[in-house]
């Protein structure tokens, strides 16, 4: 019981990493798994070789320099936001073991894609604010608290995969918490235009 556990934070610290960045996450847990630190699930045993652990050392480094270009890293947002969803749910299906199928994907689709997919809105929508305030000059402090971000967490996932968990829920609370404030500002912004 306590090794699903933690193989279900293990998914989640995972898939928080993959809203920051889609390939860092994947490429620390192929190594993990290499290494002998993580277990995969039965038909993830592709992660862990060399093929895979190169192919997503490459893309990680494309990633993380195409994050740094001024105009794309913005477009980028919109491109990688389907891709955090889908990674996260891989990350997670990938360490969730010895459950039952249904349940096992439900919480690959739900906990792993829903908490990838709500830290990247998170952070594409804190890079349009980079970009409006900043004329796109302060992008590329977003971009590199968003590697380091996503380089510790999916380190943290695998040596504390509980503490990592709870991290990942705290950041999805706390992006909804303000994603509805920013939408009620808006609305109030609206309503007294509209009044005016």
């Amino acid at each position: 019981m306590m090794e699903t556990l933690l193989a279900i934070c293990l998914g989640i610290g995972l898939s928080a990493a993959c809203g920051f960045r889609v390939f860092v996450p994947m490429l620390i847990a192929g190594v993990a798994a290499r290494a002998g630190w993580v277990t995969l699930s039965d038909g993830f045993d592709w992660l862990d070789s060399w093929p895979a652990i190169t192919a997503c050392a490459v893309a990680t480094a494309l990633e993380i320099g195409a994050y740094y270009v001024p105009w794309l890293d913005n477009a980028l947002d919109s491109i990688a936001s389907p891709f955090a969803v889908i990674a996260g749910v891989i990350v997670s299906a990938a360490c969730i073991h010895d459950i039952d199928p249904l349940l096992k994907w439900s919480l690959a689709i739900i906990a792993g894609g829903g908490t990838a997919g709500t830290i990247k809105l998170g952070v594409a929508g804190l890079r349009l604010s980079s970009t409006s305030f900043t004329g796109g000059l302060g992008n590329s402090i977003v971009s590199t608290v968003e590697w380091i971000t996503s380089t510790i967490m999916s380190v943290l996932s695998i040596l504390l995969p509980i503490l990592a968990a709870i991290l990942a829920v705290a950041m999805v609370a706390i992006l909804v918490r303000f994603a509805i404030h920013a939408a009620s500002a808006l609305a109030r912004r609206r309503k007294e235009t509209t009044v005016s």
